[in-house]
């Protein structure tokens, strides 16, 4: 009964970041900008981060895609607001490999964790790291 209440509340939190995406829009100052999709799906995703110093300062997206991938994206755009580059990459890594099905220690991911589910879906993957993987190229290409 409990994992069905986790399974629930996963989805909810899904379900809220889809429908009230944080930091959907553009920077108006200079920013990196990294255009990617997933041609699999039609998953596509426009993000820009401004970094200053090794931080990440703000980061936005634009795109359309499923729920998965636009709430993955409304995650990972809230979780990394702040950090050093690093740090996001380190988020980054540990996100790939919850995808992967491998155990992590999830308490730093915060809502990212309601994204743990879709390791079971192996077609749905792509989806969630869709936004990851735009960060990833975004932040070496700074």
């Amino acid at each position: 009964m409990a994992l069905n209440n986790l399974d629930t509340l996963y989805r909810q939190v899904i379900m809220d970041h889809y429908k009230n995406p944080r930091n959907k829009g553009t920077l108006e100052k200079d920013s990196v900008t990294v255009d990617m999709n997933n041609p699999t799906c039609g998953d596509r995703i426009q993000l820009q981060l401004d970094i200053q110093n090794g931080i990440v300062k703000d980061a936005k997206f634009q795109g359309e895609g499923c729920s998965i991938s636009m709430a993955s994206a409304s995650m990972m755009t809230q979780a990394i607001k702040g950090l050093e580059v690093e740090t996001a990459l380190k988020m980054s890594e540990m996100f790939s490999k919850m995808m992967l099905g491998e155990d992590i220690d999830s308490e730093d991911m915060g809502d990212i964790e309601a994204l743990q589910g879709v390791s079971q879906f192996p077609a749905r993957i792509k989806c969630a790291t869709l936004a990851w993987k735009a960060m990833e190229k975004g932040v070496h290409d700074e």
